[in-house]
């Protein structure tokens, strides 16, 4: 088989990016089987009310949810299962300082949009279903790689060999594609597990999303429809492993202390699972005949919620370049590849900077580091330049 632009991976980032390269051939290697798909185009079915959320959600910046919409996947998520966050409410360690980020103020309809993996998944499927010259090869793990001149031949655990004049990798953040194709890449584990569940919880969240730094693990509580919130604790890998182990009530209990019961009594509705967090940052983003996204380029910490952003905009960013290259250019020229590297360089480090310097400030013991950290929390809540600021670089 001969494309003009094979992508490696199936999650979010690849399947948004496969969509996203129009006029161009493409073939998807999705390491499972391909999952069943209602007609194309046809809106996905609405739940049952009573239907539990998946725990693994994301918050999608409002750039973002547009270029979905592009794409004519965000339609196709029955309104029931998203939800706006109009504003958010960080808390200090020291159970005083609080910075507001709030969209109204600002002048902005919402600050991101909350909606589950399968959800978005079962969109994205769908519109790359109805999507002329793409072809899936399911259960496909790619085993060797070679670049030329010309193109990039790629060789199958299953004998099969596909030729490419691109490759993109989306094949996480162990991307056997970067090793294979000899990108290095640093990796640093974060020593911490993100917990993740939810909850209906007593209060209205009034569509307000809460983050607590406990002085090292880090809470997030998200609004979800209705009376529902989901939670993404960052934890020492031992806390994670006692809080998994607890019952459903003293979870609950936990919980509400830790976020000094803003939503009040909360219930648990989901399994509680949990991620290993790591640090992940690929030397570069291309190779000769490869571009890589999402995981497979970088991985920050879960405290921003930026991850998903991130490789979205990779998806944007590639898909512009290879839109907007000359008429004669192949899609895999080194040079024009260079274009998309430079123009995600200065964003992913800057996002990579702040959140990786977060998680240092909020972790470090020091007491007058302590101070420091929560002194600038209020400090940047009362200047309204610089909270919009780091506002709009998350809306991005």
């Amino acid at each position: 088989m001969q494309v003009d632009v094979a992508v490696v991976g199936a999650g979010l980032v690849g399947l948004a990016c496969a969509r996203a390269l129009q006029d161009l051939s493409v073939a998807v290697l999705a390491p499972e089987a391909r999952p069943a798909l209602s007609a194309p185009s046809a809106p996905l079915a609405p739940q049952a009310a009573s239907a539990p959320f998946d725990a693994r959600i994301y918050a999608i910046s409002p750039a973002n949810v547009a270029f979905l919409r592009t794409l004519r996947a965000w339609p196709l998520i029955p309104a029931d299962r998203v939800t706006p966050v109009h504003a958010m409410r960080v808390h200090g360690d020291d159970g005083r300082s609080v910075l507001e980020f709030d969209a109204y103020r600002a002048g902005v309809g919402e600050l991101a949009w909350i909606v589950e993996d399968a959800a978005l998944q079962a969109a994205l499927w769908q519109v790359l279903d109805g999507r002329d010259r793409c072809e899936v090869l399911a259960a496909a793990r790619c085993v060797a790689i070679d670049a030329g001149r010309d193109g990039a031949r790629l060789r199958l655990e299953d004998g099969r060999v596909l030729d490419a004049r691109l490759v993109v990798g989306a094949d996480g953040a162990t991307s056997a594609l970067r090793a294979l194709a000899g990108v290095d890449a640093g990796v640093r584990p974060y020593g911490q597990r993100a917990v993740v569940a939810n909850f209906t919880c007593e209060r209205p969240h009034r569509n307000v999303a809460g983050q607590w730094f406990l002085g090292g693990p880090i809470l997030a509580l998200l609004p979800l429809p209705g009376a529902q919130v989901s939670m993404v604790w960052s934890l020492p890998e031992a806390e994670a492993a006692r809080v998994l182990q607890l019952e459903p009530e003293a979870l609950c209990r936990e919980v509400e202390q830790a976020s000094g019961s803003a939503y009040g009594a909360m219930a648990l509705v989901s399994t509680p699972r949990a991620f290993t967090l790591r640090r992940v940052a690929a030397r570069r983003l291309i190779a000769p005949r490869l571009a890589l996204i999402g995981d497979a380029a970088h991985v920050v910490h879960p405290l921003a919620g930026q991850g998903a952003n991130l490789g979205f905009q990779d998806a944007r960013e590639l898909a512009r370049v290879l839109g907007a290259r000359e008429p004669v250019r192949d899609v895999g020229d080194f040079r024009l590849l260079r274009r998309y590297e430079r123009a995600r360089a200065e964003p992913i480090f800057a996002m990579d900077a702040v959140v990786h310097g977060l998680y240092g400030l909020f972790d470090s013991p020091d007491r007058l580091v302590a101070r420091l950290r929560n002194l600038g929390l209020n400090l940047t809540g009362r200047v309204s330049v610089l909270r919009n600021l780091l506002m709009r670089q998350a809306m991005r």
